[in-house]
C-alpha cells in the first residue's frame, strides 16, 4: 500500500507484457476497497515503445483527472474538471485489465469501450468500434471482448436504474495546492 501524496508510475502494458505508456501519478487513496491516482496538469508521459494513441503528448493537459479503481474491476472511474476554478465536468468510466501493482507503481491495459457521464446530461458509450476493430488486429482476444463487453452491460444498467458504482463526493475532491507536478523515474 501507498501512502497519500506518494509518486507511482502508471503503466498501460499490452497482452504481451509490453509497456506503451508511462504516466507518473500521485496517490490520494490506497486502502483495500480503493486506489485512488491523481494525473495534474504537466504530469510526463513516456512512450517505451514510441506510439501509442496518445503519442507525441509529453505531459497531461487540462484540469487534472482523479482516477478510481477497485482490485479486480475491469474499469476505472475518472473524475474531468475544467478551467483554473475546476468545475466539475463528469465522470468517465474508462474499460481496463484490473490493476496490478509494481514495485513502483501499477500496470493495466486499456480495452477501448468507454462511458461519458457529463455533470448534466445523460450517459452515452463512447469507442464503441474500436473493441471489436482490435479484436480484429489481434490486440484483444474474443474473452476480453466479452467479459468488457458484460462489464459495460453492468455499469450501464447501474446507471440506467439511477445508481454510480463509485461515490460521487470525488467530484468535489481537490489535490493538496502542496503537491509538486510528479516526474517519472529515469
Amino acid at each position: 500500500m501507498w501512502s497519500t501524496g506518494d509518486v507511482v508510475v502508471r503503466r498501460e502494458r499490452l497482452n504481451d507484457g509490453r509497456c506503451w505508456l508511462e504516466t507518473a501519478v500521485i496517490v490520494v487513496c490506497d486502502d483495500a476497497d480503493l486506489l485512488a491516482t491523481y494525473i495534474p496538469t504537466g504530469a510526463p508521459m513516456r512512450y517505451p515503445l514510441g506510439f501509442h494513441p496518445w503519442f507525441p503528448k509529453e505531459r497531461w493537459k487540462g484540469s487534472g483527472v482523479l482516477t478510481l479503481q477497485r482490485l479486480g474491476e475491469l474499469y476505472a472511474v475518472w473524475a474531468f474538471w475544467r478551467g483554473a476554478e475546476r468545475a466539475f465536468a463528469g465522470w468517465y468510466v474508462n474499460f481496463q485489465e484490473p490493476f496490478r501493482r509494481e514495485p513502483d507503481g501499477y500496470a493495466t491495459q486499456d480495452l477501448e469501450l468507454d462511458i461519458w457521464i457529463p455533470r448534466d446530461g445523460p450517459w452515452r458509450w463512447k469507442d464503441e468500434g474500436l473493441l471489436e476493430q482490435r479484436v480484429a488486429e489481434g490486440r484483444f482476444t474474443p474473452e476480453q471482448a466479452c467479459a468488457v463487453r458484460a462489464a459495460g452491460a453492468r455499469v450501464a444498467a447501474d446507471l440506467d436504474a439511477g445508481r454510480r458504482p463509485w461515490d460521487e463526493a470525488w467530484a468535489d475532491w481537490s489535490p493538496d495546492p502542496a503537491w509538486p507536478v510528479p516526474e517519472l523515474p529515469t
